[in-house]
């Protein structure tokens, strides 16, 4: 329950016995909570202060060491309120190993396979973490292939693939993730929120962010008070519960452009479910968590910016073979 709205962060490192070496931090951009294989992930963190970084990888080492680890180790880390708390550590490889190892095109299963044979770090090809650009893994899900799933994420695991995006910066590199896993992002339209309450502060300057693109919002009751209290023009649309005509019919109508959604709760969640099912079922690109939705307007406003530049994978590791 402390632990609520946290952080969480992916370390994979590889130990000989000797010598730790951290091959990968990944910031989660969906908060602690959400299963590790379901939430998008950022490589180098985009924004824990660079002192939290260091003291998880200060604290990776440390765990490698007392747990004499040989080979592979994968630590789950929450930081909150500026604090390191440990979730999990696990002395093997993680679903991250190959996406860590495309990112910054090191092979990092070969070397962990070379050292559990018995060879030593220092005789390996060194693992170079500062790299140039950032890489954002991005969940594919199969939601829309089985009737009645609801499209929302917690703890349990229910994606079946993943995509990465690759750029300079992380709002481009989060909108060529979402463009890899089916999800485009609109230029313009209108919005849709309806947020838990501890996430109203969190959602405000991406919302304001979206007006000023052009974008018009709809809410439903909490939500459109709080925003029309923060003097954002929002118009009120009634839940499913409260009659026709609803938001659904709006989403089904395809008035709707976009949906963030956060639930706390059982029946705030049952009640939002249709709300989720509605916009899977209509292709209309909606976010979960608070975070996930700010990282999407980040993306949006890059869009509205610049193109997205194509490059192969290759091109990003060049500066690797010379």
């Amino acid at each position: 329950r402390y632990l609520r709205d946290a952080v969480e962060v992916d370390v994979d490192a590889i130990a000989d016995g000797n010598q730790v070496v951290v091959a990968g931090i990944l910031q989660h951009i969906e908060e602690a909570g959400v299963h590790s294989g379901d939430s998008a992930c950022s490589l180098p963190p985009y924004s824990l202060a660079p002192e939290i970084v260091a003291e998880i990888a200060r604290q990776a080492e440390v765990l490698a060491k007392a747990l004499s680890v040989r080979g592979l180790m994968n630590v789950q880390f929450a930081v909150k309120d500026g604090e390191v708390y440990i979730i999990e550590v696990n002395p093997r490889a993680s679903r991250t190993v190959p996406f860590v190892a495309k990112a910054i095109g090191s092979p990092i299963a070969k070397i962990a396979a070379r050292v559990m044979a018995g060879e030593m770090l220092a005789d390996l090809p060194e693992i170079d973490l500062d790299i140039p650009h950032i890489a954002v893994k991005e969940a594919v899900f199969p939601f829309a292939r089985f009737p009645g799933v609801d499209p929302v994420l917690s703890p349990e695991m229910k994606s079946t693939g993943e995509v990465m995006g690759i750029d300079s910066d992380f709002a481009r590199a989060f909108a060529k993730a979402q463009l890899g896993a089916g999800t485009i992002l609109p230029a313009s339209g209108k919005l849709f929120v309806s947020v838990k309450d501890t996430d109203k502060t969190v959602i405000l300057p991406a919302v304001r962010q979206l007006v000023a693109l052009g974008f018009t919002v709809v809410a439903t009751d909490g939500t459109a008070r709080y925003l029309a209290g923060e003097g954002v023009a929002v118009e009120r649309v009634n839940k499913v519960a409260q009659g026709r005509p609803h938001i659904v019919d709006r989403v089904v109508d395809g008035e709707i452009a976009l949906i963030f959604n956060t639930t706390e709760g059982w029946q705030s969640l049952k009640d939002s479910e249709s709300i989720r099912r509605s916009a899977l079922m209509n292709r209309v690109p909606q976010f979960t968590t608070a975070s996930a939705a700010v990282a999407a307007v980040q993306a949006i406003a890059a869009l509205r910016n610049s193109d997205l530049e194509v490059r192969p994978l290759q091109s990003y590791h060049l500066r690797l073979a010379s």
